[in-house]
């Protein structure tokens, strides 16, 4: 029987009771594992990236509510693949290593989480750390145990492995010493701006940065009758527009603290605060227009909605004059938007989120 389209309400009451316990499950396995780590830096930093990161994870999967997908499988996967995005992230971050080679060999990982073959590549070769006991390897398997289950694999391979290319490119280029990455990312980035010509380069690197093109076109290939219209249809929606505002809006809350530690934020290229919200809120409109354009587009503007309220309910998002263009931003779209920041407010406070 298949299971019921759901979205607005039903679908948020959906993904915090059935969802947010199978996230935590999810994540309490790999946590006991990555602390078995023979390394200290490796298992630190794995750690502190599930502990520190698990909105990720838990944001990622609210694709295990797409309609006809098996729920523990989706999540199994979104999980592991998002759990190995945060753990390279801080492993390119936080271990004083500058190194573009090491940086693009780490992501390997990533190429081999959407292979269903039985290949691993040598993640650590470049990389000063190295032991750690497996864990890598054993979130890549854990991916790959779930695509080959994937009816429309074949169909989806190619954007995956698209997206994840771009996400090397970024990840690689903008961990780089301080004096070459912006120069290297815009070098990069302007190499594609005559196919994205509404965006800057800054607004295009940041929709690179997103995984939920990913996990949208995962859900998607559970269907065996998945067609290449509505591949294309998802491509062009989640990219640039959910994918940029997904990652704008998380760089617009960690402004001051990303000022503060010296780390790469695209939205320090607006001009001020209110080109800030301009650009969000052309962002905002484009995605809710794409939505109308896929299968089931009261799931993905549900999305978009949780988007706005996961990112506008943070602190940070409350802090100085931010809290005039958070409100702002959520009011322009919708009282769903309101009503779901409301609740993603609720959750902070009770420690679910």
């Amino acid at each position: 029987m298949k299971k019921r389209y759901l979205y607005g309400t039903g679908l948020i009451t959906d993904y915090v009771l059935r969802i947010f316990p199978e996230v935590k499950k999810e994540l309490s396995k790999h946590l006991r594992i990555c602390m078995l780590s023979k390394d200290i830096t490796l298992s630190k930093l794995a750690a502190e990236s599930i502990k520190n990161k698990k909105f990720h994870a838990i944001g990622g999967s609210i694709y295990a509510l797409y309609p006809n997908v098996p729920l523990k499988n989706t999540v199994k996967f979104i999980v592991s693949f998002q759990t190995i995005s945060d753990y390279l992230d801080n492993l390119c971050d936080s271990a004083d290593v500058y190194s573009e080679k090491a940086f693009r060999q780490l992501h390997v990982a990533m190429f081999d989480a959407l292979s269903p073959d039985n290949s691993f590549g040598d993640y650590y070769r470049h990389y000063p750390y190295f032991d750690d006991n497996g864990y890598l390897i054993h979130l890549v398997s854990t991916c790959k145990s779930v695509i080959r289950l994937l009816p429309s694999f074949e169909k989806v391979k190619p954007a995956l492995i698209k997206y994840v290319e771009l996400y090397t490119d970024l990840q690689s280029l903008k961990h780089l010493s301080n004096d070459v990455r912006e120069k290297r990312l815009l070098l990069w980035s302007k190499k594609y701006s005559a196919i994205f010509k509404d965006i800057s380069c800054w607004e295009f690197s940041a929709a690179t940065g997103s995984t939920l093109g990913i996990f949208t076109l995962f859900a998607s290939a559970w269907n065996k009758e998945l067609t290449e219209e509505e591949v294309a249809n998802l491509e062009n929606a989640y990219f640039p527009w959910i994918c940029g505002l997904h990652i704008l809006l998380d760089y617009y809350i960690d402004y001051q603290e990303d000022i503060l530690t010296n780390q790469v934020n695209f939205t320090f290229y607006y001009k001020n605060l209110k080109h800030t919200e301009e650009r969000l809120g052309f962002f905002i409109e484009k995605s809710f227009s794409a939505c109308q354009t896929l299968k089931y587009p009261k799931f993905h503007s549900t999305i978009v909605k949780g988007l706005l309220a996961m990112y506008l309910s943070d602190p940070k998002a409350f802090s100085g004059l931010n809290s005039i263009t958070s409100n702002s931003l959520a009011k322009s779209s919708g009282k769903k938007t309101v009503l779901y920041r409301n609740i993603c407010k609720l959750l902070r406070f009770s420690g679910s989120l």
